[in-house]
């Protein structure tokens, strides 16, 4: 079923039936514009209730108010309760944790977990190698996933050892990568993508039909690895995101350098990371010296 007859039939429900408000009903509204804007799907079948969770780290990231993301998100669930009520929507339900009223810092791996979520990454398939090369760019550049998976060929400038990204309004910046994701990214082109059935578009992340991969393939692959390294973490697609921009943080970083590399248009975007390498650097010192 498409996303846009679901939608309809949901607003056509909060009015008729559950009688809200023309008011409510246009936050409503609003609500799943974002949501439907962010995962870029047309198809309920493509919906999972992970969506919920992804969407609020992404809303996280980009600086929202905890009392806005626990509205935005309580609109989308209920959307996603509609449809699986009225057999529009057969995924099973599960249980999302929903921030609490107050300051929200998003999760952050430390660095031996990064390296424990690569290390499951089997590398003697040709679908590792990819997703290998993935969360290494991602990791090494702190991008979006909508930015990772739009990434072209065009988008890597090997003089310059950097990426060109086009972000959030389609605002460019230049994100250096490291050696390690370069070697990963060449590998990844060099053995595997060149005889994949769509080398020939601009798109770098293919999944092995050509086509280049979507949100919810993303989110089903790093969920795989996590369970893999046994990461207990409630880890999301954006998770290495934070820890991107928190590492830098912690190993001296200026916030303002960070800002650019993220492209967050306002810096108090940024500081939410200053909050989180806090918090990480207490809970280190009393791990080792309150024993």
């Amino acid at each position: 079923m498409k996303i846009i007859d679901a939608y309809d039939l949901y607003i056509q429900y909060i009015i008729v039936e559950r009688g809200l408000t023309n008011q409510t009903v246009q936050c409503y509204k609003d609500d799943l514009d974002i949501f439907f804007r962010y995962i870029n799907c047309s198809d309920t079948d493509e919906l999972s209730y992970y969506n919920i969770d992804d969407f609020i780290s992404y809303l996280s990231s980009e600086g929202k108010s905890t009392k806005t993301i626990v509205r935005r998100a309580t609109t989308v669930r209920s959307f996603f309760n509609f449809m699986q009520q009225e057999n529009m929507f057969k995924r099973e339900s599960t249980i999302i944790d929903m921030p609490k009223i107050g300051e929200y810092l998003p999760t952050v791996l430390s660095t031996e977990e990064v390296e424990d979520l690569f290390d499951a990454i089997d590398m003697n398939t040709p679908e590792g190698i990819r997703d290998r090369a993935m969360l290494e760019v991602m990791y090494a550049c702190g991008l979006r996933v909508s930015e990772l998976l739009n990434l072209k060929k065009s988008s890597i400038s090997s003089s310059l050892n950097c990426l060109k990204i086009k972000g959030k309004g389609n605002k460019e910046r230049l994100v250096p990568i490291g050696d390690y994701a370069i070697e990963y990214l060449n590998k990844y082109v060099d053995e595997v993508r060149r005889s994949n059935p769509g080398r020939n578009t601009d798109y770098i992340f293919l999944n092995r039909h050509g086509k280049p991969l979507t949100r919810q393939f993303f989110w089903q692959q790093i969920k795989k690895y996590a369970q893999i390294a046994n990461i207990s973490s409630n880890i999301s697609p954006h998770t290495l995101r934070h820890s991107f921009a928190t590492h830098l943080l912690e190993n001296g970083a200026e916030l303002r350098m960070v800002q650019d590399m993220l492209g967050h248009s306002k810096i108090s975007t940024t500081q939410i990371y200053t909050h989180v390498s806090s918090k990480r650097i207490l809970s280190i010192y009393d791990m080792y010296m309150n024993k």
